[in-house]
């Protein structure tokens, strides 16, 4: 439903008329502690305000936060934490505000220097803001007007066992601006998330009072703890705070707050949030609020069916499980209505205990039922995916209507189990001119391709697929670009075959860029599309560059007659090994048995005809690339 009515309205505000007069301000707050580097802090105080009866000049410009020892009690350092932003804290569903209800969020904020020299007592340490005071109005608590209200939490040193431990409160999500109707069940997310990965639990705790009154409101400097607390009127407590069936209550792990009021009234409670890392609490935080419970419009739940499909048999949980099949009809027909008139709903659906893709629904999910011109009953379908594979296992998902009633919507589930299978998918194949990989076949054990330089190397690849889908052929070199090597790839794809040629013809270039005899890898892929599940099939090839054979083995004379009869007068080198790239002949030099240079020569078509006297000569050859060849020659006249 969009609202309370009017009649009722006027009731509600003439009842907290009287109090109007006496109410203060605060509706609750807490306290928020983050790292931000090395060993700064940002502290910051969300305070809640009444925006409707609370007095505006309460508001403070600026706040003092107290930081303490825990185990001692002593006094560490006061942090001025002024007022940083003021905004309205949203209803969950706009449609629902309410004239007496609205509150304001006020930010109070300042970095802090949280030094290992000094904040690093085992026991840890509590920050403290106090304030005064309550709404008047309270209706769990005595003496509500002259109760004041202590903001706190708790954090661990910054340095443990010697290392630095780096720690960020909890953050409590968001507070509400909702009230809550009497005898219907409320529900609010009071989880929080916590920036360090740690543990978070919560219960629920007795509000602070502290030192603060309605003649000193406010104290400045908060004082150590202990802080008193506030008084719970007979036969309320900490368990117990809002009357109801459930009493207000917060679940340990999600810190979902769930009550069901049986009074009408403003109502204050308390929950903390505790923080636990490798199973030891290093922290709290506290977050003070008040619910308001009001008489509302009746609200009666929707409600939703889903029929079996292919039979007009009611779906229920635990007797039915969908089974998908491949072709089959995977959609299902919902039916929602709701008893109220002008009801809007909307359908909604939750994964249970799987993730992945949801089922979509093809057809509208919300709309007005008993309004004119509308019908009772809304449809939906609801198909999942042809790629759904539950793998054998139950999957469960929730269906879910909502209505628009306040002053939060009502629900009805339905959860649906289910098995899908798709259809099977064979592998396609690909093979290729490529001389076969080493077995075990991996990226560390690639076909090998040894190509002289020079002469151009080619090969073809064909991919099949025996289901018909599309292939796509692709190669991609590891660490380098085809093209800039001048490897040239050509494929031609299609549906159930993709063909392709590869060609190279390496030049220096392409031995620069093969490293040190490590070679290019190239990664040829054949890729499907269209099934669920695509596979893919993959040749890795390592290209290795040789140089251009030797004509024969080098082994050079060592005896040369410079007698001028025309035969081995000269000394001569023809087999030296061939320039390759940057690997070239450089010099030769020819030393006396004594050391002394006799010969040089930069030109690999040398010829010596000695010194014009016999004996032993030594030579040295050198490339460019370092390589070096030695030997000797006999001079005979």
């Amino acid at each position: 439903m969009p609202g309370l009515s009017w009649p009722l309205l006027s009731l509600l505000l003439l009842w907290l008329l009287p109090l109007a007069a006496s109410a203060t301000h605060i509706v609750g707050g807490e306290l928020d502690l983050q790292h931000k580097s090395g060993n700064t802090y940002s502290l910051t105080l969300n305070l809640y305000f009444d925006a409707i009866y609370g007095n505006s000049g309460a508001v403070r410009p600026t706040l003092l936060a107290g930081i303490f020892e825990k185990g001692t009690n002593k006094y560490i350092a006061t942090v001025q934490m002024p007022k940083v932003s003021d905004s309205f804290v949203q209803y969950t569903s706009p449609a629902c505000s309410i004239g007496s209800l609205s509150t304001r969020k006020l930010i109070y904020a300042n970095n802090v220097i949280i030094d290992a020299s000094v904040f690093n007592k085992p026991d840890g340490y509590y920050v403290a803001v106090e304030n005064c005071c309550r709404n008047a109005s309270i209706a769990n608590i005595i003496a509500p007007g002259d109760a004041g209200q202590t903001y706190y939490l708790e954090f661990p040193a910054v340095v443990r066992n010697g290392q630095p431990f780096i720690d960020s409160t909890p953050q409590i999500f968001p507070p509400l601006s909702d009230y809550a109707c009497r005898g219907e069940l409320f529900y609010y997310d009071f989880g929080g998330q916590d920036p360090d990965g740690d543990s978070l639990a919560y219960d629920m705790v007795t509000p602070l009072n502290g030192h603060a009154t309605p003649g000193n409101p406010d104290p400045g400097q908060a004082v150590a703890a202990p802080y008193s607390l506030v008084t719970w009127k007979a036969g309320l407590s900490t368990q117990n705070q809002i009357p109801g069936s459930p009493t207000l209550q917060v679940n340990a792990r999600t810190g979902r707050l769930t009550v069901r009021a049986s009074d009408l009234g403003l109502f204050v409670f308390g929950v903390r949030c505790s923080e636990y890392r490798n199973h030891v609490k290093i922290g709290e935080t506290r977050r003070d609020f008040q619910l308001l419970v009001v008489n509302c419009p009746a609200n009666q739940q929707p409600k939703l069916q889903v029929n079996v499909p292919g039979t007009a048999v009611p779906y229920r949980f635990g007797r039915d499980t969908l089974r998908l099949l491949p072709g089959g009809n995977r959609c299902l027909s919902i039916r929602y209505t709701d008893p109220d008139p002008g009801s809007v709903l909307t359908m909604t659906t939750r994964a249970v205990n799987f993730t992945g893709q949801l089922p979509t629904f093809t057809t509208r999910t919300s709309g007005t039922v008993h309004a004119a011109g509308q019908p009772d009953t809304l449809t939906a379908t609801l198909c999942f995916p042809e790629c759904t594979d539950t793998k054998g296992k139950v999957f469960l998902l929730d269906l879910i209507v909502a209505d628009n009633g306040c002053s939060l919507p009502k629900h009805d589930t339905l959860r649906v189990a289910f098995t899908a299978t798709q259809l099977p998918n064979v592998a396609p194949q690909l093979s290729s001119t490529f001389p076969p990989a080493p077995v075990p076949v991996s990226n560390a054990n690639p076909a090998v391709v040894r190509i002289v330089i020079g002469q151009p190397y080619s090969a073809t690849l064909l991919g099949t697929d025996s289901d018909n889908h599309a292939l796509t052929l692709t190669a991609v070199g590891e660490g380098f670009d085809l093209a800039g090597a001048g490897m040239r790839f050509t494929a031609q794809n299609g549906a159930g075959r993709a063909t392709a040629t590869f060609v190279w013809a390496p030049d220096c270039g392409a031995v620069a860029a093969s490293g040190t005899g490590e070679g290019l890898l190239v990664h040829f892929k054949l890729t499907e599309t269209g099934p669920c599940l695509p596979l893919l099939q993959e040749r890795v090839v390592r290209f290795i560059v040789d140089p251009v054979p030797e004509p024969k083995p080098f082994s050079p004379s060592n005896v040369i007659t410079p007698n001028g009869d025309g035969y081995n007068d000269f000394f001569r080198m023809p087999d030296l090994p061939l320039d390759f790239c940057d690997r070239k002949f450089a010099s030769i030099v020819i030393y006396s048995r004594w050391g002394q240079k006799v010969f040089k020569s930069d030109e690999r078509g040398f010829q010596w005809g000695g010194q014009n006297s016999g004996g032993l000569y030594y030579y040295l050859v050198t490339y460019t690339d370092g390589r070096r060849f030695k030997g000797w020659v006999e001079v005979i006249p």
